[in-house]
């Protein structure tokens, strides 16, 4: 399946930006499962510095504002080949070692709430048991848009009752991290069945497998990615996966939207 997506990110300003930079990971990852046929990132009210990959395999591009901006749109758009798999990402590939990913971070660390969880897994293989957890965590937890922010932690999560994608992303990777499984945080683009506009990117986890490798779970949709799920950013938690992060001076007064179409070729 090919997939055609469109991001657009608008900021506008009250007061003038003296100076700014921001972080994006929005440019999908080629493997052996999709493959990235085309991608731009174009910038208006600011321009791009450079581009990277950091330790988690993703592609960062740092972008300045320019000075005295009000308003500064980002568009990121291109097209990505997708073969069905599963779920399953395969074997593990550096820099970041595999070990790296069994480390809690403030937002992912274990507490009641996770422990209490794990005790209700069951399952005789570890594919078996992590769906197991996957189902448990949507039970738990209710898909509720706007219920928690950026800032929620997995136990804050279970606590609540309800969150949205990144929230079940952080209460996978906490459980199963607690269950001796490496684990990571995934940010990607999702076609939806019912529509082409999107207001925001889609979350989900992976963990380690012993004979499959990184394997995804989706716990707000209760499946394993297939050939709707664009992968774009991974890491210990959503801060290393975020599709833009930044810092400025000025530009007090702040309005944000973000456009997001996703669509088979």
């Amino acid at each position: 399946m090919r997939l055609r997506i469109r991001h657009t990110t608008r900021y506008r300003f009250e007061n003038p930006v003296t100076y700014g930079l921001q972080q994006l990971r929005k440019t999908p990852k080629s493997s052996h499962q999709q493959t990235v046929i085309a991608w731009t990132t174009t910038v208006e009210g600011g321009r791009k510095e450079l581009s990277f990959e950091d330790h988690n395999h993703n592609t960062v591009e740092l972008l300045s504002f320019e000075r005295d901006a009000t308003e500064l749109v980002v568009r990121s758009e291109g097209e990505v080949d997708l073969v069905e798999t599963h779920g399953i990402v395969g074997a593990h590939r550096g820099p970041a070692p595999l070990w790296l990913f069994r480390r809690a971070t403030p937002r992912t660390r274990a507490g009641q709430g996770c422990r209490a969880l794990i005790r209700e897994v069951t399952g005789e293989t570890d594919l078996a048991r992590l769906h197991e957890l996957s189902r448990i965590i949507l039970g738990a937890v209710s898909y509720e848009p706007g219920a928690t922010d950026a800032g929620t932690t997995a136990e804050d999560a279970l606590a609540e009752g309800r969150g949205v994608c990144q929230d079940h992303a952080h209460v996978f990777t906490a459980c199963a991290r607690e269950m001796g499984f490496p684990a990571r945080y995934v940010s990607g683009y999702l076609r939806m069945d019912d529509r082409v506009e999107q207001n925001a990117m889609h979350a989900w986890a992976e963990a380690h497998v012993e004979g499959l490798g990184w394997v995804g779970f989706d716990v707000s949709n209760g499946i394993s990615p297939d050939i709707r799920y664009v992968r774009v950013a991974t890491g210990l938690d959503y801060d290393e996966a975020a599709p833009v992060r930044g810092t400025r001076i000025g530009g007090a007064g702040e309005a944000l939207s973000v456009e997001i179409e996703v669509a088979q070729q």
